[in-house]
């Protein structure tokens, strides 16, 4: 004897979805200031109303991050719009005419005040700033196409240019500190006055000498004290000894950019990605901005030399910081790279600088194929000056230095520098730099890399 069937109950009641928030039709600048401005306002808090309908990032469905997707590329077509025609002007205004040096972070917290809407509010950078990199907005995707767009003017770009070229307020603090000690320790740095060489020794020693916000707050700072001295006339770069279990009591130059940071979102686009480019970099190729009076650069800057002492690897960032100096030595076993396809991020000025060097082929092999270059590859001659044993790098070092301390070389290289990096083909460079970097901080490919780096171990990080 068969159970009877149970008669069918009902079927399920599917709540629907609820309705995803669209973005507003885009306002029409009519390419008056005031106008334009109180247009791109209603239609931001119009976008910020909507995105708040949706939960946070962690908390949305696949359909709701469309959405939100799409909000955002609504609203900066929109801020992309107004810049295209007032970016001189609102430029101008913060500057008070370009009488008014801003350097990058004060230029856009002045921004987001001046413009509302602009850029993103005090309130939203801090929110972001609590959440890993894969858990927020991108709110610093809105500041990077601002940036491109200043940075796109010959005006506001070269302006903005030469402001970030002048010295810290930290390190004109220590400047007396400096000339009188010869020496500072700046957390992750020391800087040492020897002769007349500065040498300025990596001590991220917990991470390889890993590139992060701190590391590169302290070597600008480095960078600055040793152009303001007048006793040096070389500024040396080299890593310190490590605490790292692998490489414990070696030297090591640098790992590049810090991937653990750029995963907890502690990595920043305004202080880092873009601020080292604009600052550390570029103060170490073109000199320190001393006169803010119009003239020729040679009047203006103060600029020296600079060596690199590269021993066990010099990868990433690490690697584009050879790329703006005089000389580099570099121990046998030592090896450069530029990951930039296995991270998936810009790596910085590589991409204008490195072709110099090395022609366009072995370039896209380097950034597009990851190749590495140890110093027993003859494409080492090109990257690198000197190779030595380990044991001869002090020695080599003190070679270089005395060499590029002769009183003709600082006007040379300024000039050789100038040939190879007009002011205006980095400007270019830069701005779209601006924009490419931080969308790649942000893209899917990237975030899923750094959790997959996380989640097991690594030897470089």
């Amino acid at each position: 004897m068969t159970t009877p069937a149970h008669p069918p109950g009902p079927a399920p009641v599917l709540e629907p979805e609820p309705l995803l928030p669209v973005a507003a039709p885009a306002p029409a600048f009519v390419g008056h200031r005031q106008e334009d401005a109180a247009a791109l306002r209603r239609y931001t808090d119009a976008t910020e109303h909507a995105l708040a309908a949706l939960p946070a990032v962690p908390g949305r469905t696949a359909a709701q991050q469309r959405s939100a997707e799409r909000l955002h590329t609504a609203v900066r077509a929109a801020r992309r719009a107004f810049l295209a025609h007032h970016v001189d002007t609102v430029y101008g205004e913060l500057t008070e005419g370009l009488t008014r040096r801003l350097r990058l972070p004060e230029l856009l917290a002045a921004a987001a005040e001046h413009v509302p809407g602009l850029l993103p509010t005090r309130a939203q950078l801090d929110a972001e700033q609590r959440r890993i990199q894969a858990h927020k907005e991108g709110r610093e995707i809105d500041q990077g196409l601002f940036c491109g767009a200043v940075l796109r003017s010959p005006t506001a770009g070269t302006h903005l240019i030469e402001t970030m070229l002048t010295p810290t307020r930290r390190a004109l603090d220590l400047a007396e500190e400096f000339r009188g000690t010869g020496r500072v320790r700046l957390g992750t740095v020391l800087v040492e006055r020897r002769g007349h060489a500065a040498h300025v020794t990596f001590q991220n020693t917990h991470c390889l000498n890993a590139e992060d916000n701190r590391l590169n707050a302290d070597l600008e700072t480095a960078v600055d004290l040793a152009l303001l001295d007048d006793r040096v006339r070389v500024g040396v770069l080299r890593g310190g000894e490590m605490e790292h279990p692998r490489y414990r009591g070696r030297r090591v130059f640098s790992a590049g950019i810090n991937l653990r940071d750029l995963r907890d979102g502690a990595i920043s686009f305004v202080d880092f990605l873009l601020g080292r480019e604009l600052g550390t970099l570029h103060k170490i190729a073109r000199g320190l901005l001393t006169d803010p009076a119009p003239g020729a650069w040679t009047e203006r800057t103060v600029a020296k030399p600079w060596i690199g002492a590269v021993d066990s690897f010099a990868i990433g960032g690490g690697m584009q910081l050879l790329l703006v100096l005089d000389r580099v030595v570099a121990e046998t076993g030592a090896y450069v790279a530029l990951p930039a396809a296995e991270e998936g991020i810009v790596p910085g000025l590589g991409n204008l600088r490195l072709t110099r060097l090395t022609g366009g082929r072995l370039a896209r092999q380097i950034v597009l194929g990851g190749r590495r270059i140890t110093m027993a590859d003859p494409e080492a001659r090109l990257l690198c000056d000197e190779v030595v044993p380990p044991e001869a790098m002090d020695e080599a070092v003190e070679r270089a230095v005395r060499e590029l301390g002769a009183p003709a070389v600082a006007a040379n290289r300024r000039m050789l520098n100038l040939a190879e990096e007009p002011l205006d083909l980095y400007r270019a460079y830069l701005a779209e730099f601006a924009v490419a970097q931080v969308a790649r901080a942000y893209s899917q490919d990237v975030l899923a890399k750094v959790e997959a780096r996380r989640q097991r171990p690594s030897a470089r990080r």
